[in-house]
């Protein structure tokens, strides 16, 4: 029976937080192990330029985000880690999606429309101004990305499922016009994944600068923990986890039998200063084994390029060939 593959991008822009850990790093460390489907994991540094980053910012997010992974168990054996930019069959295959893939459904892409809503509403004369050409076709290369490794499913957000329809529209096309060759994928959109709120309540997000690092040393996980923000409610007075910052993150660390624990001391009126206390000992007892292994990657990056060579090496097992294949389909081909 052949192996379902999955296909995962991590955009290398900024520090990796408690958010990012609970909805995407850990279900994937997990699913790096099951050795009954094939796992791609790859640092999308390709796609960083699109926003024009600092070349420094993108080269640390790379370092932070290799080594936070590799800390936290990824089972680099059966799962293939790789560089986005390390495969030159990536931007290779885009080039030859682009010739393909009409403007028209460019323009249709949400993150292109938006950037443009917002030159409109700030009453902009260009309605394109500040729009580069990576970001208009970012999906062309998102597109490559996935059917480089005859992706089966992919695994994203809501927001993203537009880029997984535009994917399967250009894989469609290609096969229309040159044969059955590349894999037509499936989007996977869990509606269970896990958004944590930041320190001032709303969505975890470095853009916010509410964020929690995910390997804070301990005095700033503290220092950060009791700056969440709670309602005015007195010690003694009973709590609703409903509607409580502190147990939704909470109930992203802690076993079930903790859960249910704590929402008897809401009940009873537990002090918001101790679960502060509480929800700190949660979060640094699970993630002081991994942060000491982080900064030891942190402090020896050759230790990350060894890893990321080799998940390189096993992806361009691929992507050669194939791009072989496809160079055949389309006409550049040797002459003798």
């Amino acid at each position: 029976m052949t192996k379902e593959i999955y296909l995962t991008g991590i955009t290398t822009t900024g520090t990796p937080h408690i958010g990012n850990y609970v909805g995407a790093i850990r279900p994937c460390i997990e699913a790096s192990h099951n050795k009954d489907i094939r796992n791609f994991y790859f640092l999308a540094d390709l796609h960083a330029l699109a926003k024009a980053e600092d070349p420094e910012r993108i080269a640390r997010s790379t370092l932070e985000i290799s080594a936070a992974w590799l800390a936290l168990g990824l089972d680099t054996e059966n799962a293939c880690f790789y560089r986005q930019s390390d495969i030159p069959e990536i931007p290779e295959l885009t080039w030859i999606l682009t010739s393909m893939t009409s403007k028209g459904l460019m323009n249709r892409a949400h993150s292109y429309k938006a950037q443009v809503q917002n030159n409109i509403d700030s009453g902009a004369i260009d309605q394109d101004r500040g729009i580069n050409m990576a970001l208009f076709s970012y999906p062309i290369l998102m597109a490559a990305d996935i059917l480089m490794f005859k992706s089966t499913k992919v695994p994203v957000g809501r927001d993203q499922k537009q880029h997984i329809e535009m994917t399967r529209d250009i894989a469609q096309r290609f096969n229309h016009n040159f044969g059955d060759i590349l894999v037509v994928p499936e989007a996977i959109i869990s509606e269970e994944t896990a958004l944590l709120a930041g320190l001032d309540g709303r969505k975890m997000s470095k853009s916010y600068d509410n964020i929690i690092p995910l390997f804070a040393n301990e005095k700033q996980l503290r220092k950060l923990i009791m700056k969440i923000k709670t309602n005015s409610l007195e010690p003694g007075v009973p709590k609703d986890p409903k509607d409580s910052v502190l147990y939704d993150i909470y109930s992203a660390f802690a076993m079930p039998e903790e859960i249910l624990n704590i929402k008897k001391l809401y009940a009873n009126g537990l002090a918001w200063g101790e679960m502060k206390n509480i929800l700190f000992e949660c979060i640094n007892d699970q993630l002081k084994p991994a942060r000491e292994e982080y900064q030891k990657l942190i402090d020896d990056p050759a230790q990350i390029e060894v890893q990321l060579k080799k998940g390189a090496d096993r992806a361009r097992e691929i992507s050669v060939p194939y791009i072989q294949e496809i160079r055949n389909a389309i006409g550049i081909r040797k002459l003798v």
